[in-house]
């Protein structure tokens, strides 16, 4: 099964598409980590890529394509895959048509804002280990102190809420388009994001089976 997942940052794509891997024994294409992999391996498409990378420009999105073109290639791709994080708007969404590269569903994992706002600026991470908290859903036994090596917890740029209501904004700008788009095209399957991430997954496997 070719899959696409949609949602808000914050919206539990990445545990999701984990969870999916697993049950239907296909890989996650994440952007960022294809996108690494491909300049890492200079491959055609990654060298196109790191030029802009390294000039601090966005890469555009015909190269983007082209590196997940690449990676779908592979022989793991062969039963079906998840992208996770592309496309990001409509013009991808159409490039991706454009190149032939099926998909069977589209699902659109929907959390409200204010909801993400909580998970994201609640998120502590270990500056020494790296180890994820979150001070409402996954609290550490000392306050601001890592149960794993002690270190300072502290809140990554990311998840400040002003950079979180910026990120969200460009979501619902760019990205949120392409619900209609795939709705129009009959592909589209809405799951509503719970408090659990167990009940969340339930649904979605439940909505990929319909």
């Amino acid at each position: 099964m070719n899959l696409i997942l949609l949602g808000a940052p914050g919206a539990g794509k990445g545990t999701q598409a984990e969870v999916i891997c697993d049950k239907l024994g296909i890989p996650a294409i994440s952007t960022g980590n294809i996108l690494r992999e491909a300049v890492k391996n200079g491959t055609e498409m990654g060298l196109k890529a790191k030029s802009y990378m390294d000039s601090g420009a966005l890469v555009p999105d015909d190269v983007i394509i082209g590196i997940i073109k690449e990676r779908l290639a592979q022989p793991d791709c062969s039963k079906g895959f998840i992208l996770d994080g592309v496309p990001r708007t409509v013009a991808q969404a159409e490039a991706l048509e454009q190149m032939g590269v099926a998909i069977d569903k589209v699902v659109d994992l929907e959390v409200a804002d204010e909801v993400i706002m909580r998970r994201l600026s609640g998120r502590r991470v270990c500056s020494a280990c790296g180890a994820s908290y979150h001070v409402e859903f996954k609290p550490s036994r000392e306050p601001d102190r890592c149960d794993r090596c002690g270190g300072p917890l502290i809140v990554r740029k990311d998840d400040e809420p002003a950079t979180v209501r910026d990120r969200l904004a460009a979501y619902h700008e760019q990205t949120e388009p392409l619900v209609d788009f795939y709705r129009q095209r009959g592909k589209l399957v809405v799951v509503e994001g719970q408090d659990s991430i167990a009940d969340t997954t339930a649904l979605l496997l439940k909505a990929l089976e319909a």
